[in-house]
């Protein structure tokens, strides 16, 4: 598990309607609903905005500076999560086939990068009486993303009728265990995981092993595009788990790539 250098990023912040649509729930019902239609039909599921989508592209470029190079992808299975991966999995793919072609990476495989769908890195929807939102089936996102790996299987699924912060922090430790043995399995060196404000909170947090006195301390933040990479991983932590004796080495902390 110390090998794999975890690298975390996420979509823009709530509110910020330049990023992406928004949505709303009847909080007596539990019905969702958007102005603006999702390619999926899921309200709570829509598309990034045009310059989210320019966002997603200089990420993607980023990415591939990233030392060691990135030889996992796993993302929340939402719509605007895998919009923002895909332009890294893309440029990714392009790079292998011109070392390929240059006859310098002959043995590279360029279906080995595909995004992985995990749901353990889903949106965060609080304890409600109603069942929340679920993203698209893998069938419905293989058709609009060629590179989802629809074979994947998730690890982990939060609970249809939302989360306590304390089950979040679980939901999010287990899924983050689950891909860190897979990677370490497969002897992969880097992972990029793609998710949301709340869940990225919390991987923060079951990373380092480090948890605040109280849950709403503003220990991490998850800025527009921000950009987390982790090292010297001492093992996913739940929040009842005891604290961490080790702190975690963390580097490029809540950088954010495209100022807002």
């Amino acid at each position: 598990m110390a090998g794999v250098v975890v690298v975390v990023l996420r979509r823009r912040p709530l509110g910020a309607p330049q990023f992406r649509s928004n949505w709303l729930v009847d909080p007596s019902t539990g019905s969702y609903t958007a102005s603006i239609p999702s390619p999926t039909g899921i309200p709570a599921d829509p598309e990034l905005t045009a310059h989210g989508v320019d966002q997603a592209k200089e990420l993607g470029a980023h990415l591939l500076t990233v030392e060691p190079p990135i030889e996992a992808v796993y993302s929340s299975p939402y719509y605007r999560c895998l919009q923002t991966i895909t332009p890294f999995v893309t440029l990714q793919k392009e790079r292998l086939n011109r070392l390929r072609g240059q006859d310098v990476g002959r043995n590279a495989d360029t279906n080995a990068i595909t995004i992985r769908p995990e749901h353990g890195l889903c949106e965060w929807y609080g304890a409600a009486p109603f069942e929340h939102p679920t993203p698209a089936s893998s069938d419905v996102l293989k058709s609009m993303f060629p590179h989802l790996n629809d074979a994947y299987r998730s690890a982990v699924f939060p609970a249809r009728n939302g989360e306590t912060i304390a089950q979040l922090h679980d939901r999010v430790a287990a899924g983050v265990q689950a891909i860190i043995e897979q990677c370490d399995t497969e002897g992969k060196r880097a992972v990029v995981l793609c998710s949301h404000a709340a869940s990225i909170i919390a991987l923060g947090r079951v990373l380092t092993g480090v948890m605040p006195e109280t849950i709403d301390a503003e220990d991490f933040r998850a800025f527009t595009c921000g950009l987390m990479q982790q090292l010297n991983n001492p093992g996913p932590r739940p929040l009842s788990a005891p604290a961490a004796t080790t702190s975690a080495r963390l580097l490029s902390l809540d950088r954010c790539l495209v100022p807002v």
